[in-house]
């Protein structure tokens, strides 16, 4: 074997290993989740009056791990594939599909509809 051959397959392999030790766990999931959340909350349109906003958001953070702890977590499957994760939560309705790499997360399916979901919901 070359020594170009060996080191591809040695870079192939770190590359690996480093995927596989920052593979996400669910609760780092659930992080994402909260902190989608947060964001469509920050971005409320503007016919809710400020005062009123800051309320509704103020609560909501408040009450963001309880939502997560009875909505999502519950309704939650994880697929590990070693490199990487597939997450499937069926919510209010809504399947939503993210991919977990190297501790990112990529939206696949159904996020944004169940965010708006969810925050109808709760409010």
């Amino acid at each position: 074997m070359s020594i170009v051959r060996l080191s591809l397959v040695v870079a192939a392999l770190a590359v690996s290993v480093g995927l596989a030790l920052t593979n996400p766990t669910t609760d780092q999931y659930l992080g994402f989740v909260q902190a989608e959340l947060n964001r469509a909350m920050d971005r409320m349109d503007g016919a809710t009056p400020e005062r009123e906003g800051t309320v509704i958001r103020n609560i909501f953070r408040r009450h963001s791990q309880e939502l997560l702890n009875s909505m999502v977590r519950p309704h939650t499957l994880r697929q590990n594939w070693g490199l990487l994760s597939r997450f499937e939560t069926t919510v209010l309705g809504t399947r939503v599909v993210v991919i977990g790499i190297g501790n990112q997360f990529i939206p696949v399916e159904g996020v944004d509809e169940a965010i708006l979901r969810l925050g109808r919901h709760v409010f």
